[in-house]
């Protein structure tokens, strides 16, 4: 097969589902590309602070090569990452393993008996993932404990499993170095956590477990080739075959202008794992060229965002909320709506601009009208401590960021087509019924947290003034189905309509899971690569 083909197996992208398909086949014996738009990053070329916008966004059109992207919508604005590890490199560290209710929604309902095949494969994913309680208890976890008890819902408050080294039960302050924790010395020296709270912008102290510390590392040392900043343009059957014959990818440079850096790989088989967005835009476009034209008209339907909400709570001059792990604590405000408390890292205050007073009422046209009384309610009342809850600098340290999640069914359609406003180009859009950009009962927590503990409230500005939420978990658009009729993929993450052909991300989640979805990709990814026989059972065959 090598002979022939440049790989066995060409991954698209390097987030939890590529950097799994890339250990787990190269254990098997295949020769594996992995195709990764954005850099390479490590502690010593993370940005100081997300000021720096050109080593933290991502806009590669723009000049801006970080690992941070926002992507608008009509209907949602959407946070995710690029870089080689994908969007582990800036996610939350956040692992938590969905209640089981959420097998029973969607369309992945009966393609197996999940409830009693999931367990195995959770289980494989902490282990890698290096899964365990927070040990750097701050702050806004404590803050966020009061209001679980204000609330009447202190059952419910925990702390969160995260993929963070804290080192051993002795070292209370972190930074101390250690050989490798996890894989009997095949993986990286580590460094314990030392509670900074800067994890969403690169760890710079070598204590997050993310993909380029667990399965990418080790599939690297088990000869997978990473090819960083390489876009993946086109994928072909070879022969003009559904796929048995195999695929030639053109790629082109990921981040350049000017630097095409066109090449051609040939690969017996294709995962596309670039994220929910990256696939199915890759996908449509594959689908729309004619290059594979019988992926499923399934494509793209059924998006969903975990009915997300953000929404902040500021205290000017108050205790330090940035300490902690990003993500460090959450609690049940009731059976459907999920909180947690989030953090940035003191300096890193660029994402202020994306909050401003919180405003209650219901969402449209009145709204902003409202939060201009509200604003100027405040300015008259609390003048001072208003102006100082406005100013950006500073954010990070004053306030707790709330990650508001519900488990409601409700999704959004994305479509791949020419924007009115620029007809010679093709974008992902969305479709559809609006998703709430307003969690009353998330809105009334925040302002009653507010009141209880003489803090400023927030909400987001495109909540505010444009009507759509903004999330941190896009899911969705190439579901599983029984047949191409109810899913672009089948049970086993096959591509519909394609031999030798894969979809391991985001993009396969059937339903909202009302927690943070990394865990879960990472787990479906095991699953699916359990299917694929070692190379020398099928060239024995």
């Amino acid at each position: 097969m090598t002979d022939t083909y440049d790989f066995d197996v060409i991954i698209i992208g390097s987030g939890f589902g590529g950097s799994v398909s890339a250990l787990r086949l190269s254990e098997k014996g295949y020769s594996v590309g992995v195709m990764e738009m954005g850099r390479r990053w490590s502690p010593e070329n993370m940005p100081s602070s997300n000021w720096k916008v050109w080593d933290f966004l991502w806009r590669p059109l723009l000049g801006l090569r970080g690992f941070f992207s926002l992507r608008f919508f009509r209907h949602v604005m959407v946070l995710h990452g690029n870089a080689v590890g994908g969007g582990s490199v800036t996610y939350a560290n956040t692992l938590l393993v969905p209640p089981n209710s959420v097998w029973a929604d969607g369309s992945w309902v009966g393609l197996d008996d999940w409830e009693s095949v999931m367990p195995s494969h959770y289980a494989t994913a902490k282990q890698m993932l290096g899964v365990n309680k927070n040990q750097r208890l701050a702050a806004a976890d404590r803050a966020l404990e009061k209001m679980a008890i204000a609330q009447g819902r202190h059952d419910t408050f925990y702390t969160t499993d995260v993929g963070v080294f804290f080192g051993d039960k002795d070292d209370t302050s972190g930074g101390k170095r250690y050989p490798d924790p996890y894989f009997n010395g095949e993986g990286p020296d580590r460094h314990s956590c030392i509670g900074c709270g800067s994890c969403m912008t690169g760890c710079i102290y070598n204590a997050k477990n993310s993909l380029d510390k667990n399965y990418l590392y080790l599939a690297e040392k088990k000869g997978a080739q990473v090819f960083e900043q390489t876009r993946v343009d086109d994928v072909r059957p070879l022969e003009n075959s559904d796929g048995d014959k195999g695929y030639e990818i053109f790629t082109s440079h990921g981040t350049s202008l000017f630097r095409k850096n066109k090449r051609r790989f040939t690969a017996k088989k294709i995962i596309f794992s670039a994220s929910s967005l990256g696939s199915q835009e890759l996908l449509f476009k594959l689908k729309q060229s004619g290059s594979m034209p019988n992926i499923s008209d399934e494509l793209g339907k059924r998006v969903r965002t975990n009915a997300e909400s953000l929404l902040a709570l500021r205290f000017p001059g108050g205790e330090d909320m940035s300490k902690g792990v990003a993500i460090g604590s959450g609690f049940y405000l009731d059976d459907y709506t999920h909180i947690e408390a989030t953090r940035y890292g003191k300096g890193h205050d660029l994402l202020s601009l994306l909050f401003t007073p919180l405003t209650g009422g219901k969402p449209g046209l009145i709204r902003p009208f409202l939060w201009l009384a509200t604003l100027l309610l405040s300015l008259i009342r609390h003048p001072v401590k208003t102006l100082r809850a406005c100013n950006p600098f500073g954010f990070a340290k004053e306030t707790i960021i709330f990650l508001c999640m519900q488990t409601i069914e409700g999704h959004l359609n994305m479509r791949y087509r020419r924007p009115w406003y620029f007809p010679f180009i093709k974008v992902l859009q969305t479709e559809g019924e609006p998703i709430p950009s307003f969690i009353p009962a998330a809105n009334k927590f925040v302002a009653d947290s507010a009141a209880q503990m003489n803090g400023m409230g927030a909400s987001m500005v495109s909540e505010l003034f444009f009507n759509i939420p903004t999330i941190a978990h896009c899911m969705g658009g190439c579901g599983m189905g029984e047949s191409p009729k109810s899913g672009v993929i089948d049970s086993q993450n096959r591509l519909f309509g394609y031999k030798n052909a894969y979809v391991c991300d985001g993009s396969m989640l059937g339903a909202n899971l009302g927690v943070n979805p990394s865990l879960t990709i990472t787990a479906l990814s095991e699953r699916a690569m359990s299917f694929i026989p070692p190379k020398d059972t099928i060239a024995s065959a």
